[in-house]
């Protein structure tokens, strides 16, 4: 049995995509269900788009959605001497080889091959035994000389048998011209220096397998086995984007989300294991394996996401879900107006009819402010000169009571629905957009009883003398 290791390697050239996120979370998964190791390696090498800040968000990414790194991260910047080293046992043993065609020349000859239905691949110009050779005093890039015969066979452990002929693959560079080596090159070094066991990403890197299959075996390593991931489209089957929903994960955590609901949408974008939908962290640890991954992209759905956090959401006890939002909420700026048992309670009304902490803080904002603003068509129909008696006498009986709790509170409202004969209905809708500013609210008792007697006497008084104004 050879032992798994599986890695993450992404370029910290921008925001981490939930694609990316899902790729990490497969390799994770699998080397946790088969008790390997996962290797975090960030590759670098792209000097001139590479920033820190992408760096960071990343690793902070990661962390949020506890997907873990048994070694790592190492960063390819960091590991040049082992490239040049191995470049330059390339280049002795004869696998690699100087290339000093400029880019025009390049851009010309590939124009030139299309235009005459030939092959748009490097022509071998530089290639001991092919061409005229490198040019001398010219600035010169370093090419791996592929294979001319036989082929490249992945046993995809997703898509199946994929069959690439050698000699249909052209010569790649493997370092530039100042030196600098290139993706196929550090990437297929790493993994044979970290012994990594399954390469497990999106399929769009597939025509790059063939290159790096024959890097591994001029170096003398290991060929790993490879899963190529279906991409992730959106609903319309069109390529990811903006438009279909937030692509950066951490746009997610801003958003209100919890990330084991994230980890959870993502694992079954591709996946999938019987009817269950809901997974705990462990369940999606032994259920998972790549043959149960589908061959058709993952369709990223947000009212699934929304369906799927709302679960996680309903699921938390109002203290957990308190503490889940003090911190949400001070990231927008928002002071909470009282402790963690206000909060609790506050949360415990709006747990039903929000699908995100997000949702959940935009609904509580007549709950959190000091002033509210009454919606306009709200307050014209039920903030009128006849309602005027009732909220009087509502908000007289309120003030007047003992304790303030939901029992006594209850207790107005059906002595003055008994002693009238009105409606619950017309006497609540009144008072629902004098306490909230519009019609719609959880229970009017409950939203009473976490306003608090001060606020809630003060609002239906503003309320009235809304009502008397309106007569005018």
């Amino acid at each position: 049995m050879v032992a798994v290791r599986t890695r993450f390697a992404p370029s910290p050239t921008g925001a981490l995509h939930v694609g990316g996120v899902r790729t990490a979370l497969f390799s994770y998964l699998y080397a946790r269900h088969l008790r390997g190791r996962f290797v975090l390696r960030i590759e670098d090498t792209d000097r001139q788009r590479s920033t820190q800040a992408s760096v960071d968000e990343i690793i902070g990414a990661l962390r949020w959605l506890s997907i873990d790194w048994d070694e790592g991260p190492f960063f390819q910047t960091q590991r040049m001497e082992l490239y040049r080293e191995t470049i330059e046992r390339l280049l002795q043993a004869g696998h690699a080889y100087t290339c000093t065609c400029t880019p025009e020349e390049l851009d010309a000859k590939r124009k030139a091959a299309m235009q005459g239905g030939g092959s748009a691949g490097y022509d071998r110009h530089c290639r001991p035994g092919f061409g005229p050779g490198p040019e001398p005093g010219r600035p010169a890039a370093i090419r791996f000389a592929m294979p001319l015969e036989g082929e490249a066979v992945i046993d995809d452990l997703v898509k199946d048998r994929v069959v690439f002929r050698n000699a249909d693959v052209e010569d790649f560079v493997i370092a530039r011209s100042d030196g600098w080596p290139t993706y196929n090159l550090v990437a297929s070094v790493d993994d044979a220096d970290m012994s990594i066991s399954h390469v497990i990403r999106g399929d769009d890197l597939l025509p790059s397998t063939p290159k790096q299959i024959a890097l591994y075996k001029a170096l003398g390593a290991p060929v790993p086995s490879f899963a190529h991931l279906p991409q992730v489209l959106g609903v319309d089957r069109a390529r990811l984007s903006k438009r279909h929903a937030a692509t950066a994960v951490t746009s997610y955590r801003e958003l209100g989300y919890y990330p084991d609901a994230l980890v959870n949408f993502l694992a079954r974008l591709g996946w999938s294991h019987g009817d269950q939908e809901v997974f705990s962290r462990k369940e999606l640890i032994h259920a998972f394996s790549l043959e149960s991954v589908g061959r058709s992209a993952g369709v990223f759905n947000l009212e699934k996401l929304d369906w799927l956090n709302f679960q996680y959401l309903k699921a938390r006890s109002p203290a957990a879900l308190a503490s889940d939002l003090r911190p949400f909420m001070a990231s927008r700026g928002i002071a909470v107006p009282g402790d963690d048992a206000w909060l609790a309670r506050m949360a415990g009304t709006l747990r039903e009819r929000a699908k995100t902490l997000g949702e959940l803080t935009d609904m509580a904002g007549y709950y959190l402010a000091d002033e509210i603003t009454l919606d306009d068509k709200a307050a014209a129909k039920f903030l009128t000169p006849q309602s005027v008696p009732l909220l009087e006498t509502v908000t007289e009986r309120l003030a007047a009571l003992p304790v303030w709790d939901l029992a006594t509170i209850e207790s107005v409202f059906t002595g003055l629905i008994g002693e009238t004969g009105a409606k619950l209905g017309a006497l609540a809708q009144p008072v629902r957009v004098a306490l909230t500013g519009g019609t719609v609210s959880p229970g009017i008792y409950e939203v009473l009883d976490v306003l608090g007697r001060e606020r809630s006497i003060l609002r239906l008084r503003n309320a009235i003398e809304t009502a008397r104004v309106a007569a005018h």
